[in-house]
């Protein structure tokens, strides 16, 4: 392993995810599950993404740019529908607020994370980036410490966050502002998706 790749990877990456759908995405997760386990399952998703973009190398970049970003702004259109969905019934999620999160099983909260990461991190800059960096360097090892570092860092400042927001705001209200979000985020998607097309 080598030390300044893993570095390069890793002041690359982090950046990248700082203002990013999957670090809002942790959040919203950790605001609706125990943090430990949608740490885990999000933690195990960016290293499976990781891993594939590494594996994947330069070959990432050459998948058609309209497939990816019509795929993206159908899953963000679909998160923002049931984001909304469930902010209106948030009267309900808040007095049950302790029963649910205690009653789901933390393999169950983990693998509703890792899903929701997984899909999301698809096509992403820094799964991107990480393939750049693996196709550039010949260091695969390398690049996935510290890309995969630079994810579990950003996730954990999300998980810790939305377990404070949580706290502190109304859970309704924290729904329907990241469905808001999801839905410009899928409007960017469709965008891109016809720019590519023209």
């Amino acid at each position: 392993m080598v030390l300044s790749v893993v570095l390069a990877a890793f002041v690359l990456v982090l950046p990248v995810e700082l203002p990013d759908k999957t670090l809002f995405a942790s959040l919203v997760l950790a605001t609706r599950f125990p943090p430990v386990p949608v740490f885990v399952g999000v933690g195990a998703a960016f290293g499976l993404q990781v891993a594939i973009a590494v594996t994947a190398g330069s070959l990432l970049s050459l998948l058609p740019e309209a497939l990816v970003s019509g795929v993206v702004a159908l899953l963000f259109l679909v998160g923002a529908v049931i984001l909304w969905r469930s902010a209106n019934s948030g009267a309900e999620d808040a007095d049950d607020a302790g029963e649910g999160k205690e009653g789901r099983s933390f393999l169950r909260v983990a693998a509703i994370s890792f899903g929701v990461l997984f899909a999301a991190e698809w096509g992403d800059l820094s799964q991107l980036a990480t393939a750049g960096l693996a196709a550039r360097y010949d260091e695969p090892l390398s690049v996935f410490v510290g890309a995969w570092a630079a994810l579990l860092v950003v996730s954990a400042l999300a998980v810790f966050l939305g377990k404070n927001l949580a706290d502190r705001l109304p859970i309704a209200l924290i729904r329907r502002v990241a469905a808001g979000l999801f839905l410009v985020f899928a409007a960017v998607a469709v965008v891109e998706t016809i720019r590519t097309l023209t």
